[in-house]
């Protein structure tokens, strides 16, 4: 083992918990906000990355075809989540949550039913732009050019979300739903098109994961399962609401996965859980206290 293969390893454990990160943001939005498990996220997650294959595909090697993809399927799977949401899920909001489990266990099994009508078995991949191929070459070690990009993508969309909730109107309103919804409308906000956009936020950052993902793995039926559990148990490691929770959950994820595989190769998929388990443990609530 040496510094390149640690440095190259890490890059890539730091690019995943950013794909992590991005769809647990809209998660622990919408368990935030709304405080409604949404079991169907995942499915959005590859629904945002089978729509970013079918534009790029569509739009052909034009250089600009995975920026129209990354623009398109983050907008598409938020629509299907705001469908979902004022048509069905608006209805159930005063039920108890193993209502609501079982509400959005069964759209992300009519989801993927869907999916599988739409694009069938079979694998498909994209293929990112010329300019975003092949690697650079940094203290010596080649670094593939759209995991730095994924390195860029998970701050940008951090700070961008944590200034909508903190420094806009909207995003303080939905704080303060979430605190106390009956206060807020009692004080003549109506709370149900705040629910709606905030749900709405959360598939679109489900729908963004997915298309920044797909450069860089098969897009596939199931690629959304293991991101699920993943993503919930992000949320809670990181504490319920809690943004910068999510991304230090992610982190975590992220990088005991890379050093799993450096470490004890034939277990890197258990060391992320094995860690939070430990971290549960010591910190019940979470690494970060809840935000709301």
């Amino acid at each position: 083992m040496d510094a390149a293969a640690v440095l190259g390893q890490l890059v890539v454990g730091l690019s995943r918990a950013m794909i992590l990160f991005i769809v647990s943001a809209g998660l622990t939005l919408i368990l935030g906000v709304l405080r409604v498990p949404n079991v169907f996220h995942g499915s959005l997650y590859m629904l945002g990355a089978f729509v970013a294959w079918t534009v790029a595909e569509a739009v052909g090697s034009h250089p600009a075809s995975l920026w129209l993809a990354l623009a398109a399927a983050p907008l598409v799977t938020a629509a299907v989540g705001l469908v979902l949401e004022r048509l069905l899920l608006s209805r159930l909001y005063h039920r108890e949550h193993l209502m609501l489990i079982l509400f959005t266990f069964g759209v992300m099994l009519v989801l993927n039913d869907a999916v599988k009508l739409l694009w069938g078995p079979t694998y498909r991949s994209l293929v990112p732009p010329p300019s975003l191929q092949g690697a650079v070459t940094v203290l010596g070690v080649a670094l593939p050019k759209f995991n730095l990009v994924l390195l860029v993508a998970g701050p940008v969309v951090g700070l961008s979300l944590w200034l909508f909730t903190h420094r806009t109107r909207a995003g303080r309103i939905a704080r303060a739903a979430a605190t106390d919804r009956d206060m807020v409308a009692v004080l003549g906000v109506d709370v149900s098109r705040v629910f709606g956009m905030a749900f709405a936020l959360g598939c679109f950052l489900a729908g963004l994961g997915g298309a920044l993902v797909a450069p860089t793995t098969s897009i596939t039926l199931g690629m959304d399962h293991s991101l699920l559990i993943d993503s919930f148990l992000i949320v809670i490691v990181g504490g319920l609401g809690n943004l910068w929770g999510a991304l230090a959950g992610s982190l975590l994820f992220g990088i005991t996965q890379s050093v799993g595989l450096l470490v004890w190769p034939q277990f890197a998929v258990a060391f992320p859980y094995a860690v939070t388990a430990a971290v549960l443990l010591v910190r019940p609530t979470g690494l970060l206290r809840s935000a709301w």
